[in-house]
């Protein structure tokens, strides 16, 4: 039997390795070998009697948890077998909290032992109060489009969504004696980072190693679930254009489901403790997007390319996210961004998994690579609403030349959402920026100077 996450093999006994046991006991539980070398041969111990006495003791004073230690042989050799169950409560060792991930034992440090901390102690990060905004102080757009997603999706019906914002939020767990919890900050108050900092999304575009233009979005986790594949499509990407008979067809190098699937992943499993935007990275033949993570024990880029339960790192963020349909609860996210890249015919992408982040690489898809010489100005200054902005200025410009254009029309000529298009003309109508004269049919849009 090989040493493996649960088998841990030592020649002879040494007190650093009660660090081990610590890691067994903060983890699934383990045995290790005392008398075996790392294969798995049995070289004997030559003071079994002695071990057998003082292993226990040593257990339990330094550690304050019992393990059961037992003595082995095996062609005339003892050996010791000291058997690790898993502990509820958080073990340390001389302050140091050890955890055994893989075939290796890690101490954990910032973040990873805030967050092993309140776990054990049944608490998790996003569920903290915060004491220094209250119900009125959010963002009324965010609370607007989860109602609209939520009833759309047919996951909450209108009776549910009919009632006052703080009965929603209680509906929703988000809320601890009447205060707020920092997931409820994160989904809909507008301005977060002033609650927990790094909470946006930093965009970039790049050649090599050379940045040509960025952005930053800022707002609710809402606002950006709704807003950023939009902003992305709109001024990040280019569609390859081509023709079926007399129908425009217009191809992107990326597969928008797939890329709409991971953003919401990265904004539903951050680690947003750490400080840290979600970071994506555009390159003409490669996209990035990443985010600090706290993933379990074990899970690696194999493992999430293959079936797996869902296992969020912000439950109380995820459902929010379901509510609104905008996830499943299957742990089927991957797997939809595979399926929908292989639909677009590009290749599957890959994963890199470390211990505080993840990233995902999309290759795209060859025949739909559009490289545009005209670089935008770089903008340095964060953005409030960038994709409105973007859309008014590019929708006014094809009403004034021509005023009868359609929503479909719009749509494809600025390559975005009919919904985007929709959304933002009603906007700019209740804004006074334009108005409809005539019906939907024969009507015209009028531009109000």
């Amino acid at each position: 039997m090989a040493e493996s996450q649960n088998i841990e093999y030592k020649e002879s006994w040494r007190d650093e390795y009660l660090k081990w046991i610590c890691g067994f006991a903060n983890a699934q539980g383990g045995k290790i070998y005392i008398g075996k070398k790392d294969d798995g041969t049995v070289i004997g111990v030559s003071d079994a009697k002695k071990l057998m006495e003082d292993i226990p003791n040593k257990i339990q004073n330094k550690l304050g948890i019992v393990a059961d230690v037992n003595l082995l042989a095996e062609n005339g050799l003892e050996y010791i077998e000291i058997v690790v169950l898993p502990w509820a409560f958080p073990v340390n060792y001389d302050g140091e909290y050890h955890y055994r991930s893989g075939s290796t034992k890690q101490q954990l440090k910032g973040n990873a032992l805030t967050h092993f901390l309140m776990s054990k102690t049944g608490m998790k990060w996003e569920s903290a109060p915060v004491s220094n905004i209250s119900v009125e102080d959010l963002d009324k757009e965010s609370f607007d489009i989860f109602r609209r997603e939520a009833l759309r999706s047919g996951r909450m019906t209108k009776k549910d969504l009919d009632i006052s914002n703080e009965e929603l939020l209680d509906k929703l767990d988000l809320l601890e004696d009447g205060k707020l919890k920092r997931s409820a900050a994160l989904c809909f108050y507008r301005e977060p980072e002033k609650v927990i900092g790094g909470c946006y999304v930093k965009i970039g575009k790049f050649e090599g190693s050379e940045i040509l233009y960025q952005d930053e979005f800022h707002g609710s986790l809402i606002l950006m679930a709704d807003r950023v594949i939009d902003f992305i499509y709109l001024k990040y990407l280019k569609a390859a254009i081509s023709y079926h008979k007399e129908t425009r067809v217009e191809t992107y190098p990326f597969a928008r489901e797939a890329v709409r699937e991971a953003v919401y992943n990265a904004l539903i499993h951050s680690d947003w403790s750490d400080n840290n935007p979600i970071q994506i990275r555009i390159e003409d033949e490669v996209m990035y997007i990443s985010n600090s993570s706290l993933l379990p024990p074990d899970f690696t880029a194999e493992t999430m390319m293959h079936s797996h339960r869902s296992m969020p790192l912000n439950p109380e963020i995820a459902d929010v996210f379901y509510r609104a349909g905008y996830i499943e609860r299957w742990g089927r996210g991957i797997q939809k961004i595979c399926d929908a890249c292989r639909e677009h015919g590009a290749d599957e992408p890959v994963y890199t998994v470390q211990s505080n982040y993840v990233m995902v690489k999309f290759a795209a898809l060859e025949s739909a690579i559009v490289r545009d010489s005209k670089v935008p100005k770089v903008q340095s200054e964060p953005l409030d609403e960038p994709l409105e902005n973007l859309l008014e200025k590019r929708i006014l410009e094809n009403i004034k030349k021509n005023p009868r254009v359609t929503y479909d029309e719009l749509a494809a000529r600025l390559e975005t959402s009919r919904s985007s298009i929709k959304r933002e003309i009603g906007k700019m109508n209740a804004g006074g920026l334009i108005e409809r004269v005539g019906g939907k049919r024969y009507g015209h849009w009028k531009i109000l100077e």
